[in-house]
């Protein structure tokens, strides 16, 4: 099993941390894996996204060109990575901010309107968490349990009292994530 993944957003939506904890999960599961951030020099609202390899074998090159998972969270990010997505393969997106939505027939497309549920539970910092739980709950590829355990790794021990908060998120990303075209 080998999993290709971009995560693209702008910077500020938690789009390098939910590949960095994506990562961290695979590596709780002795899973072969590589993490490769690119952003610009803006902090928050420049374009940011993450390659996210995780494979039961060694992984030859962090660098491609084709995806079989992409999970966009803004139009620019829809643009410039749909039709990356291998034939056969999953795009996953939050509808807020996307004017035009995915066209791609021969991909599976789902949705996950993960702002409005992480306004509804107090708090936009668990958008990531909601999009990551949507993932998994699509593509179950690391246990949720080692999905803590890469929150524990990745965050600060200062905010380690927000994990349940988080794992309530990932909750939620699953159990809202819905199908919007299926091959």
């Amino acid at each position: 099993m080998t999993e290709e993944i971009i995560i693209a957003g702008f910077g500020g939506q938690g789009v390098l941390s939910m590949g960095k904890i994506l990562a961290y999960s695979g590596i709780m599961q002795d899973q072969e894996v590589s993490w490769m951030p690119s952003y610009g020099p803006e902090m928050r609202g420049g374009t940011a996204n993450v390659t996210v390899i995780l494979s039961d074998e060694r992984i030859s090159s962090p660098i491609l060109r084709a995806y079989d998972t992409a999970i966009i969270l803004n139009q620019q990010s829809m643009d410039k990575f749909e039709h990356t997505i291998k034939p056969g393969g999953t795009l996953l997106y939050d509808p807020n901010g996307i004017s035009h939505h995915p066209t791609r027939k021969d991909i599976n497309i789902f949705r996950v309107e993960a702002a409005k549920k992480a306004s509804e539970m107090g708090s936009g910092k668990i958008f990531n968490m909601i999009v990551l739980g949507a993932y998994l709950q699509i593509k179950p590829l690391v246990k949720i349990e080692n999905v803590v355990k890469g929150l524990r790794k990745s965050l600060p021990e200062r905010h380690h009292k927000l994990i349940p908060l988080n794992e309530d998120a990932i909750h939620v990303g699953m159990k809202n994530v819905e199908s919007m075209q299926s091959i």
